[in-house]
């Protein structure tokens, strides 16, 4: 019990400014409504987010959910201070995982956690979130901001990221009928994506450079901007594909665990994929953590995606067809192997990385 003469704590007192908060929520209110979509109006404020699946024109829908984050990515964000990309990552990271299922994110949420709120960085963290949902077609429909002083160093953050999408029942991928002789296809990524920062950083620290020096491997750039290249968002690309034709069998994102866990995520126990690693063409920023690290050729493949974020498995007799629609909606496809029967290893690599 505090005595007359004692001091009245308040919740600001102990490091939470519910103000701040307000604040931030009223400045992110135009980001957020430039996300609507048919079927939510994308308001923020109330207890929960609504969505209409009638109003967006599904029959029999199938609901498919993800949830990610952004990783270490996030350190060289707050240490260099470029905060407008980050969250066309954590949107991506989801999104992209929910295409891979041949279903359309239909909205996002997001948890944003830091020592002391302020609302100009949050601001902007949300403004590369809606730029992420408005690219990849859904609606930012809620989300939640967290002081928590003690847990986290001031200045840090971090993010997570929810999205749910569907798909008319009978759609979803895997297709059943992959077989031997079906075709691997590379999608190009974007860079580094948001997988192996830890490893990235590690790297960094060793070459000694700031994160404001120009970047070795693109030099019209400063280090922190290139590797914080955001994600690429393959969602509206791979709809219209898939509308335009039935060769896509399969999809995998390529995350942690790069080529090895990702690519057999998407095939039946009874096939492996054969990359052909004289395919591929690392863009320079692979070849430079590969030297400046010292990182070997079979780690770089389990930890980056070595310049393609997502592979389709095409049927072999429409994979022409398939490549083709891929192209037209300006996704640069590049055969990278086929499909054999698996006989040990889910991934079997030949030739070498170019790096």
């Amino acid at each position: 019990m505090t005595s007359p003469a004692s001091p009245r704590l308040t919740y600001a007192d102990a490091g939470v400014d519910v103000d701040a908060g307000n604040a931030m929520v009223e400045r992110i209110r135009p980001l957020v409504r430039a996300t609507r979509r048919p079927g939510a109006d994308a308001e923020i404020g109330g207890f929960g987010g609504l969505f209409d699946l009638k109003a967006a024109g599904f029959r029999d829908p199938v609901l498919v959910a993800a949830n990610d984050g952004v990783g270490t990515k996030v350190k060289i964000a707050i240490e260099s201070g470029i905060l407008d990309t980050i969250g066309v990552d954590l949107v991506a990271m989801c999104v992209n995982d929910i295409v891979v299922q041949g279903a359309e994110p239909l909205f996002f949420l997001d948890y944003f956690a830091t020592a002391k709120l302020d609302p100009a960085v949050g601001a902007a963290i949300v403004a590369g979130i809606a730029k992420g949902c408005v690219e990849s077609g859904c609606a930012l429909i809620g989300g939640e901001t967290a002081e928590m002083p003690g847990l986290y160093a001031v200045g840090d953050f971090d993010l997570a990221g929810f999205a749910v999408g569907a798909a008319e029942r009978g759609a979803l991928l895997p297709r059943a009928g992959l077989k031997p002789g079906d075709v691997a296809i590379g999608l190009p990524s974007s860079g580094v994506h948001s997988n192996g920062f830890s490893l990235v950083r590690r790297i960094v620290a060793l070459s000694g450079l700031a994160w404001d020096a120009p970047a070795p491997f693109e030099p019209t750039r400063s280090l922190a901007a290139a590797l914080l290249e955001p994600t690429r968002l393959y969602v509206k690309p791979l709809l219209a594909t898939l509308k335009a034709t039935d060769g896509v069998m399969a999809l995998a994102h390529v995350t942690g665990g790069g080529f090895p866990d990702n690519l057999p995520r998407a095939l039946p126990e009874t096939l492996a994929v054969g990359l052909d690693l004289s395919a591929f063409a690392p863009p320079p920023v692979f070849s430079w953590l590969a030297a400046t690290g010292g990182v070997g050729e079979a780690e770089m493949l389990r930890t980056f995606n070595c310049g393609f974020g997502m592979v389709a498995f095409a049927a072999a007799d429409k994979a022409a067809a398939t490549i083709a629609a891929l192209a037209a909606n300006g996704l640069a496809p590049k055969p990278i192997g086929r499909l054999i029967a698996r006989d040990g290893a889910a991934v079997v690599m030949r030739g070498r990385l170019a790096l």
